[in-house]
Parts: C-alpha cells; structure tokens; sequence
C-alpha cells in the first residue's frame, strides 16, 4: 500500500486501526454474535467474537457480523484460512476484522462458519436466540419453512449434539458405555442384568442429546422426529453454535 516506504507505512497500520489490533491480539473475545444469511439453497451460518457483551450491540459490530455470513454464503471457502483471504470492500476479510477491531476498541475475531446446501425439495429453518448469542440452522426434507422454525427453535433452546444416532461420534458413543459399565458394575448387578442396564442408560443418553429423540419442545407427547414425520417430513441435518462455547472465558 506504501510501495515498501517503511515510515509510510507505519502511519498507513495505525490510520486503519491494524496496529492497535495487533495489541490485542492475546486478550480473549469469548463475547460476540452468531448470524446466517440464506440465499436459495445454500445458506450460512458464522461467529464472529468480541471481548464484550457491550460491542455485541454495536450497530457496527452487528453489520459487519453479517457481511462475514453474507461474504460466506457467496464465496463458499472451504476453511477458515480460505474465507479471512476473501475481498470484502476491496480488501481482505483479515484486514477487514482488524480495522474494524482498531476502530472498535476490542479484539474482534471470526472463529468459524458452516456452510450447508439443500435439494429443492428441502427447507431450511433458522433461529436466532437471544439476539444472536445462539443460532440454529436446520434442513428438513418434504415439509414447510414453517415447521422447519419450529424445529430451529427447539435445537436453540434444547442444544441437540446431533440429528440422529448415526450421526453421534463413535468416540462419544463408547466413552458413554464405558462411564455406564462402570456405574452398572460398581451397583454390583449380575451380569445380564448389568447388560440391559447399559442398553437402557444408553437409550436414554441418545434421547437426551439427538435432536430426532428429544421430547419436542412445543409438544412434549411427541419427540422431535415424530413432529416433522407428522407433518410430512424428515430430518436432514442440523448445526448450532452458542457464542464462546469452549473458550475459557476471563473471570473478573
């Protein structure tokens, strides 16, 4: 930008806010907002981080959360290090979140997207949650927008880990049975007995945490799978970020 003129160069970092956000470069941003742009059938959904629920709010944080979603649904990068290369306002999307973070005050970070494409004969259904602390984006087969929300809404507020039982990792499958064995030999139940108690606990580890067996949320008679069956339909996948989730957040 400076044609390799170093002073220039230094005033042209700290005009665009680059420097000062070089700064904050080892704070945490645990804070920040979730949101999705839909365009026919692809559709996005991304998390972008503050340091401050504060920043969260701010009408100038919140657009350029959305031109991130709005940037993705349109380039479809294949990872992270792809989409912070993409143009946005004739510069990339690193340097964008960088001057943006100057100008801000805090350490803004994009820490990750997905992006998800359906059939014609499939819908999506989204769900912000708390004005974007949470975000839910679901694909239904042969049914409504409508009963897609619905079904959105119930993975915000129940946090499914996945849609089905295939979909559960192996890894967390067989962590599970193990931690139940353990239980079931430590109350010193014969053998036979032991092995139903397993099937059993795990049955119940399923319903718990994928979204076709939880007890849907606007009707409890019916578990989730059964609601979009009811009305023609079938689960095709599902995402849900929750902001921070899994950062060690600063404690004051």
């Amino acid at each position: 930008a400076t044609n390799g003129n170093i002073e220039e160069a230094f005033d042209w970092l700290r005009e665009k806010g680059i420097a000062k956000a070089a700064k904050k470069a080892d704070r945490i941003a645990a804070e920040g907002l979730s949101a999705f742009v839909i365009d026919g059938n692809k559709a996005a959904l991304v998390e972008v981080n503050s340091e401050t629920d504060f920043v969260a709010k701010n009408a100038e944080f919140q657009e350029l959360v959305n031109n991130v979603a709005k940037t993705i649904v349109t380039n479809e990068p294949a990872d992270l290090d792809s989409a912070l290369k993409i143009e946005l306002d004739g510069k990339d999307l690193a340097t964008a979140i960088a001057e943006k973070s100057g100008k801000i005050g805090e350490k803004l970070s994009f820490r990750r997207h997905e992006l998800v494409e359906k059939n014609d004969n499939e819908v999506f259904g989204s769900y912000l949650h708390m004005g974007g602390k949470i975000g839910a984006l679901v694909v239904l087969a042969d049914t409504s927008i409508e009963v897609a929300k619905d079904v959105a809404m119930h993975v915000a507020a129940m946090a499914p880990v996945c849609a089905t039982r295939s979909d559960v990792p192996a890894d967390m499958v067989d962590h599970e049975s193990k931690v139940i064995k353990e239980q079931v030999m430590n109350e010193g139940k014969p053998a036979d007995i032991a092995e139903k108690m397993v099937t059993g606990r795990l049955n119940k580890f399923y319903k718990e945490i994928c979204l076709e067996e939880q007890e849907f949320i606007k009707d409890s008679s019916v578990n989730v799978g059964t609601f979009v069956k009811n009305n023609g339909g079938s689960i095709v996948s599902m995402i849900r970020y929750a902001v921070g989730e899994g950062i060690e957040k600063k404690e004051e």
